[in-house]
């Protein structure tokens, strides 16, 4: 019987930790490693299309073209925000997404705090496609309007030193961006 016990033990452990490591990726910045966990019971169709687009290398290259200082960095805009495809356009960037379907919302109870990721959309809550953000405070004028589906556990002093915007709006020129995302 205690053997059993010990393999069953073992067995959940195993799957435990593939199962977390699942839901882990890493986004390289230049100051730095970000550590992504992602919340794929909660928003599993927005973890899903992040996890889709980073393997496909989608977000490799693409720029943090909205960073509004105590408030949040903006990325993702797969089809105008990578300086390395002919596509690129930083005016535009921030009005693109990747050639996928919008998401339905997937709202949630989890606050929008530091370190949370949570899906860009425009004013219809079901157009959220490849844009991001991540807060550098908390903002709870978010909460349960914007889908979280991740959170950086390490990492999140390279996220605050990413190049803020200027004006209200907090467009960047000559932005930082996301040298790579990818699965741990």
């Amino acid at each position: 019987m205690k053997k059993k016990l010990i393999l069953f033990f073992i067995f959940f452990l195993f799957t435990k930790q593939t199962y977390a490591q699942e839901d882990i990726m890493i986004m390289k910045l230049k100051d730095g490693d970000v550590i992504i966990e992602l919340f794929g019971e909660i928003a599993p169709e927005h973890v899903k299309r992040f996890k889709l687009l980073a393997n496909e290398k989608k977000y490799d290259g693409v720029v943090f073209h909205r960073v509004i200082d105590g408030f949040m960095a903006q990325t993702g805009d797969v089809q105008f925000g990578n300086p390395n495809l002919e596509s690129f356009d930083l005016r535009l960037a921030g009005t693109g997404g990747s050639e996928y379907p919008d998401l339905k919302a997937e709202f949630s109870d989890i606050p929008h705090e530091k370190g949370i990721l949570s899906m860009a959309r425009s004013n219809d809550p079901n157009s959220a496609n490849s844009q991001f953000f991540i807060c550098f405070k908390s903002a709870p004028h978010l909460d349960r309007n914007y889908s979280v589906f991740g959170k950086v556990i390490k990492g999140m002093e390279f996220v605050d030193l990413i190049k803020k915007g200027v004006g209200s709006n907090g467009e960047v020129p000559n932005p930082d961006k996301i040298i790579s995302l990818s699965a741990q």
